[in-house]
C-alpha cells in the first residue's frame, strides 16, 4: 500500500489530515481546520512542496553555531535601528 493523506473530521467539527506510511503508521498531523476545502488545499500544497523540501537538523553543533550568529547579528541591527530612530527623533524636534 503507497503512502496516502487520509482526512478526518474531529468532534469539534474541524477538519485535519495525516499522513499514512505505506506500513498505515501516522507520520504527520495538519492543524484544525474549520473549512474541508482549506484541509484539501493543505493536502494539495504538501504534495507540491515535499518534493522539493531540504531537511535541517537543528541537533547539530553547526546549526546551534550558526542561530546564534543569527540572534547576534539581529540584536546587533536591532540597536542599530534604535540608534537611527533616535538621531531622526532629535532631528525632526530640533527644526
Amino acid at each position: 500500500m503507497p503512502a496516502k493523506f487520509q482526512l478526518r473530521k474531529g468532534t469539534t467539527g474541524k477538519f485535519r489530515f495525516v499522513l499514512l506510511a505505506t506500513n498505515g503508521q501516522v507520520v504527520a498531523t495538519s492543524e484544525a481546520y474549520e473549512r474541508k476545502a482549506s484541509a484539501l488545499a493543505g493536502i494539495r500544497s504538501i504534495q507540491k512542496i515535499s518534493s522539493l523540501a531540504a531537511i535541517e537538523d537543528t541537533t547539530t553543533v553547526e546549526y546551534a553555531q550558526a542561530e546564534a550568529a543569527k540572534k547576534a547579528a539581529a540584536k546587533k541591527n536591532g540597536g542599530a535601528k534604535k540608534a537611527a530612530k533616535k538621531v531622526v527623533s532629535k532631528a525632526a524636534g530640533s527644526k
